[in-house]
C-alpha cells in the first residue's frame, strides 16, 4: 500500500521518503515516525536494506560528510546521492551493522567500548604502587606497553622449515619462499654474494654461514660491474611480506605467510601486553591485566567492590558499561578479547553498548538484524536495549525477521511482496496488531509455529566427540547421531561453536558450511563462484560460433576501459576518489562486439543481470539449470547472477556455499545458523531443504537458535547452562519432545512456550 504524498505543511515528527528507487525499490513513498522503534520486514531481497541502508542512512551520512572541508573529505569514502526524489527531516544516522571490527590486533572489547580507558583511569588513581597516569596502563602507548612485544602480547617468529629444505642445496631449490626459485632475481642475489657454496646442502653450513644466510643485515657487494645488496633470507622475507597488509597479498603469498609465521606468547609480559611497572600496580590484589582477562560478568562484580569516593562517578560509568555488556548477552567475553575475533553478531552488540553510553540524543540508529546469533533468552535482553535507545529520544530503525523483535515495534514497514523485481513495494505500514490482521506474507507467518516432528527419524549410527576442551568446554563427551537432523543449541557463549567447529572439521566426509567471507574480489559473483558461468559461456559460444573466452568479463571479452568491472575508479588527488559507471560499456562489462552475440534474444550482460529465478526459466535444462536449481533450493532465487560477492550478507554467503556443496558426495553437513537473514516464510523452505539432505542419506548438524528449526529436529544437543565459565557443559541430549517434557534448561523453557502457543 503506497502512502500518498503529503499536501499539508511538513511534519517534522516524521522522516519523509518520496520516490525511492534504489536497487529494486519502485518509487517508494512513506513516512517513518521519529523517536519511535520502526521494524522493517519482508523476504530476503524485498528491498528492506535498499530503503533503510541504501537510501535513508546513506543520504544522512552523505549530507554529514559534505559539511567537512575538502581536505577531510579526501580521506572519506565517496558517497553518491541515492536514487530518491526527496528525503526530508533526516537526523544524523549511526549504522550499527554486523561488519567485523577490523583485523587490528590492538583493538579489544575493552578499547572498543571505552571500558578499558575508564579502567586505566581508575588504576592510575587507586592502584598501588602509583606508577603514573592513565597512559602508563595503555598497551598502545610507549609509556605503558611491554617493550619486547610492543603491546601485542605475543611475538612473531618465522618457521625456518617453512622457508627452506635444509636437505637441499641452493642449486637444488632449497629455498621454498615464493619468488625465490632457482635463477630468480632474489636467488641470484644470495648465490652471487659469494657467501655460500651453491652446491652445499644447507644442513652442512657452518654456524656463521647459517647466521649470515638467515639474519645478515643488508650488505652491499659487487658482482661483475654492478653493485648488489645482500640481506639474510629471514630479514628479506620480513621486509617483503610481513610488513604488508595480509589482505593485499596475492593468494600464494598469503598461504606462505600463514604457514611460515608462528606466534608465541611474549615471555616478558606473559601475554599481558604491559610493561613491568604497569603490572606491579594493584587494586584489591589484582593488576589491570588480571581485570582485563576476567570474564566481564566477574569484572562487573569486582568493580562493584570499588567504593572510593574520588572515583565514584567514573566507577559508576564503568559499571554501567559492563552491566550493559552482561545484559546484552556478552558477559562471557573479556575486555582483552581481540575485536577481530568477534562474530558479526557479537561485533554488532559491542558497538551497540558503545552507543548506549553516548550522550547524543535525537539521532537515527540503524540496526541490521541485531538478533543474529542470539538465543531466545538473549533476544528479550536485546529488545530491552533497543527500547532504551528509543527512550533516550532517538529514532531506531531495525531490519529484522524475528517475531520477538517485530512484536515490540511501535511501527512496522513490510516490503515485498516478493524478492528482486517481484519486490520493492510497500505491502503494509502501521502497528503490529494491524500487521497480524493484514494478508501480507509477514502478517500470515507472524504467529506461524512449526510443530514437533512425528515420526522421528532413527539414527543410523553415532559420531563420537571425546574430551572436548576448547575455550570454555569442560572435557565434554557427546555422541551425535548419524542419518538425522541434529540441532546444537544454547545461549550465546555456551560453547556450541567450540564443540562443533573444534571437533568435526577434518573428519572424513564432514563438510562445514559457514558464513565466513568468500575469497574473491568485486569481479567475483554467483555465476563465477558456482561455476555457472562455464555452461553459460559454452552455450553462447555454440550459438554464435565463437570462442567461449569472449564471454568472460575477466578475459578476452572484457571492456578495455574498465577491464570488465563495469566501473571506473578515479583518484582525484586531494578530492575524494570516485567510482563511476564506465562510459564505454555503460556498466555492461563487455566489448561492443561481445554484446552483439545473443542467446535466444539475450546478450551475456542481460543474462548476468537476471535473477536466479528468471535464469531458471531461461535455461530449461542442462548443467546451467542444475546449478540454478540448487541456488533456488537454498533460497537465493532473488540474487542476480552478476551481483558482486562483496555485497552478500553472511547468511547469503553460507547458502551460496551450501548450494555448491550439494553437488558433491558428502555424508555430514555442518551448518552454522543457516536461518540468518531468512524471512519467517523462508524458514519453512530451509527446513524442507534440510529434510531433503537427510532423506538422501546425509547427516545434518545445525548450530541454531531458531525455535522452528529446534522443533523440526530429530535430536537436540543443548549446551550451557549459561555462557563463558557458566557454560561449556552438555545440559541435555535427546529428542525435542523429551527436552520440552523433562528438561529445565533455558532452551527447554523457550521451546516449551513456543510449541504451546
Amino acid at each position: 500500500m503506497q502512502q500518498p504524498a503529503r499536501s499539508a505543511a511538513d511534519n517534522h515528527d516524521v522522516i519523509e521518503v518520496r520516490g525511492a528507487r534504489e536497487n529494486n525499490l519502485t518509487g517508494v513513498s512513506l513516512d517513518i515516525p521519529k523517536r519511535r522503534l520502526t521494524v522493517f520486514t519482508g523476504v530476503s531481497g524485498s528491498g528492506k536494506s535498499s530503503l533503510v541502508f541504501g537510501t535513508i542512512a546513506a543520504e544522512s551520512r552523505r549530507l554529514i560528510n559534505e559539511t567537512y572541508s575538502t581536505f577531510l573529505q579526501s580521506f572519506m569514502p565517496s558517497l553518491s546521492r541515492p536514487e530518491v526524489d526527496s528525503l526530508r527531516n533526516l537526523t544524523p544516522a549511526i549504522v550499527v551493522d554486523q561488519e567485523r571490527m577490523g583485523a587490528n590486533s590492538r583493538s579489544t572489547v575493552g578499547t572498543a567500548t571505552d571500558a578499558y580507558a575508564m579502567l586505566r583511569i581508575v588504576f592510575s588513581r587507586l592502584g598501588t604502587p602509583y606508577v603514573g597516569g592513565a597512559g602508563a596502563f595503555s598497551f598502545n602507548l610507549a609509556e605503558g606497553m611491554c617493550p619486547t612485544c610492543e603491546g601485542l602480547g605475543r611475538v612473531s617468529d618465522l618457521d625456518v622449515h617453512a622457508m627452506v629444505d635444509v636437505e637441499r642445496s641452493l642449486n637444488d631449490g632449497a629455498i621454498l619462499v615464493p619468488n625465490f626459485a632457482v635463477d630468480s632475481w632474489y636467488w641470484q642475489t644470495i648465490v652471487g654474494s659469494g657467501l655460500f657454496d651453491p652446491d652445499l646442502k644447507l644442513q652442512d653450513y657452518t654456524p656463521q654461514q647459517w647466521q649470515d644466510f638467515l639474519h645478515k643485515p643488508a650488505t652491499k657487494f659487487k658482482m661483475g660491474s654492478n653493485n648488489w645488496t645482500y640481506e639474510g633470507l629471514a630479514v628479506k622475507v620480513r621486509r617483503l611480506y610481513l610488513a604488508k597488509d595480509r589482505e593485499s597479498m596475492q593468494p600464494h603469498i598469503r598461504a606462505f605467510v600463514d604457514r611460515a609465521v608462528t606466534f608465541t606468547t611474549c615471555a616478558d609480559c606473559g601475554g599481558a601486553r604491559l610493561n613491568a611497572a604497569a603490572l606491579s600496580s594493584r587494586i584489591a590484589g589484582r593488576t589491570i591485566a588480571d581485570c582485563s582477562a576476567m570474564q566481564i560478568s566477574d569484572l562487573a562484580e569486582f568493580v562493584r567492590g570499588i567504593d572510593d569516593p574520588s572515583v565514584a562517578p567514573l566507577v559508576g560509568a564503568l559499571r554501567e558499561t559492563l552491566d550493559s555488556l552482561v545484559e546484552i548477552g556478552l558477559g562471557y567475553l573479556s575486555l582483552d578479547r581481540e575485536s577481530a575475533t568477534l562474530s558479526g553478531g557479537e561485533a554488532q552488540r559491542v558497538k551497540m553498548v558503545r552507543h548506549l553510553g553516548s550522550s547524543l540524543s535525537d539521532v537515527t540508529y540503524v540496526f541490521d538484524e541485531p538478533t543474529v546469533g542470539l538465543h531466545p533468552h538473549d533476544i528479550a535482553r536485546m529488545n530491552d536495549l533497543l527500547l532504551r535507545l528509543r527512550d533516550k529520544g532517538n529514532t531506531v530503525l531495525v531490519v529484522e525477521h524475528k517475531p520477538e523483535t517485530i512484536a515490540i515495534a511501535d511501527h512496522v514497514v513490510d516490503l515485498g511482496p516478493g524478492a528482486g523485481s517481484a519486490g520493492g513495494r510497500i505491502c503494509y505500514t502501521g502497528d503490529v496488531a494491524g500487521l497480524r490482521r493484514s494478508d501480507t506474507l509477514t502478517g500470515r507467518h507472524l504467529d506461524h509455529r512449526v510443530t514437533l516432528r512425528d515420526p522421528l527419524r532413527r539414527p543410523s549410527g553415532w559420531l563420537p566427540i571425546r574430551h572436548a576442551d576448547l575455550h570454555n568446554l569442560r572435557d565434554v563427551d557427546v555422541d551425535l547421531p548419524l542419518g538425522v537432523l541434529t540441532v546444537v543449541t544454547g545461549v550465546a557463549g555456551s560453547g556450541k561453536s567450540s564443540l562443533i567447529h573444534g571437533s568435526l572439521p577434518g573428519r572424513d566426509g564432514v563438510v562445514v558450511v559457514d558464513q565466513s567471507p568468500i575469497r574473491g574480489s568485486r569481479r567475483s559473483n554467483p555465476a563465477t563462484y558456482t561455476g555457472l558461468l562455464d555452461p553459460i559461456r559454452t552455450a553462447f559460444a555454440k550459438a554464435n560460433g565463437v570462442k567461449a573466452a569472449l564471454f568472460s568479463a575477466n578475459s578476452e571479452g572484457a571492456c578495455p576501459t574498465c577491464k570488465g568491472i563495469g566501473l571506473v575508479y578515479t583518484d582525484l588527488a586531494m578530492m575524494a576518489g570516485v567510482a563511476s559507471v564506465c562510459e564505454r560499456c555503460e556498466g555492461r562489462r563487455y566489448t561492443d562486439e561481445v554484446l552483439t552475440y545473443t542467446l535466444r534474444g539475450k546478450n551475456i550482460s542481460e543474462v548476468l543481470a537476471m535473477s536466479v529465478a528468471e535464469a531458471r526459466e531461461f535455461f530449461a535444462g542442462g548443467a546451467a539449470r542444475a546449478v540454478l536449481d540448487r541456488l533456488a533450493d537454498v533460497g537465493l532465487g532473488y540474487l542476480s547472477l552478476g551481483q558482486p560477492l562483496t555485497t552478500l550478507s553472511g547468511g547469503e554467503r553460507q547458502r551460496l556455499k551450501l548450494a555448491i556443496h550439494m553437488a558433491e558426495k558428502s555424508s555430514t553437513y555442518v551448518l552454522d545458523e543457516p536461518t540468518t537473514g531468512l524471512h519467517l516464510a523462508d524458514v519453512d523452505q530451509l527446513l524442507a531443504l534440510l529434510d531433503r539432505l537427510v532423506d538422501a542419506g546425509n547427516t545434518v548438524i545445525v548450530i541454531e537458535h531458531h525455535q522452528a528449526v529446534m522443533a523440526h529436529a530429530d535430536w537436540i544437543v543443548d549446551l550451557g547452562p549459561g555462557a563463558g565459565h557458566d557454560g561449556g557443559r552438555v545440559v541435555f541430549t535427546g529428542t525435542p519432545a523429551d527436552l520440552i517434557a523433562q528438561a529445565d534448561t533455558l532452551t527447554a523453557r523457550h521451546l516449551r512456550e513456543y510449541v504451546s502457543r
